[in-house]
């Protein structure tokens, strides 16, 4: 990615962090933090915290009276609400019977233009101390979440979608370096029926993914497995079916799209 596109990642990321802390410390009954004190927590500069809590407030993510210290704030109820209606809420019980039928961790992300950021993962896979928690941003092209998510792109949206990131040093042995590359895959998978991403983010895992679309067709998120090539074997094909099949639950809830 370029300089400013990494940097906008970072900020994102950081800014989840930010507010998971200050609604994990809520929900606990802990003690309510200040700038110094988060910052201290997420080892973080001081000046950094601040500037990303005031983004955070004045988005009503959080809300701070008289300096004191930092709660939620009203937007961020109506978020969290979002994740328990519909299609997100039915996506935890379909993610847990993939677990159950595969042996498989299993996650659900959505696009941020060139990133993938998880909203929900299963629960043998978000485990305590894992970096694997909802708000992660991975890259869209060397993924199988990413690349499920770029099913619908022809190739000028591609290059579009793709022309500032700087491939270098991301990914792992089978990530792409080109748009070029990522075409490829995409071609080959699309044959497939569905994204088989080997080694492409993580070395010696392979994620398997598809799309889950709205009810009109577009595509508005990614359900995907992930497992050791030792673990998936020659089920590959197997859990592509179970995948299409649950991502199609998905799109006839009464609330999809």
């Amino acid at each position: 990615m370029s300089v400013e596109s990494s940097a906008e990642a970072s900020s994102m990321a950081q800014g989840l962090r930010l507010v998971r802390l200050v609604a994990d410390r809520e929900i606990r009954g802990r003690q309510l933090l200040g700038v110094s004190q988060l910052a201290a927590e997420l080892d973080m500069d001081q000046s950094r915290v601040s500037r990303l809590a005031q983004e955070l407030c004045d988005l009503g993510l959080l809300e701070r009276a008289d300096r004191g210290p930092f709660r939620t704030g009203p937007r961020f109820f109506t978020l969290a609400a979002s994740l328990n209606t519909g299609w997100v809420r039915q996506a935890k019980t379909e993610l847990e019977a993939l677990v159950a039928a595969l042996g498989l961790r299993a996650r659900l992300s959505v696009p941020d233009g060139f990133r993938v950021v998880l909203l929900r993962a299963s629960s043998n896979d978000a485990v305590p101390g894992s970096f694997v928690k909802p708000g992660m941003v991975t890259p869209v092209w060397c993924t199988g979440a990413g690349r499920a998510l770029l099913w619908d792109l022809d190739r000028p949206g591609l290059d579009a979608l793709l022309g500032g990131v700087n491939f270098v040093g991301i990914g792992g042995p089978g990530a792409a370096h080109t748009t070029a590359e990522v075409w490829e895959l995409m071609e080959r998978d699309r044959a497939a029926g569905y994204i088989a991403a080997d080694q492409e983010f993580e070395h010696e895992v392979v994620e398997l993914a598809v799309p889950v679309r709205d009810p009109a067709g577009g595509i508005t998120a990614a359900l995907s497995v992930l497992g050791i090539r030792a673990e998936l074997g020659s089920g590959a094909a197997a859990a592509a079916v179970a995948l299409h099949g649950a991502a199609e639950r998905l799109r006839a809830s009464p609330a999809a799209g």
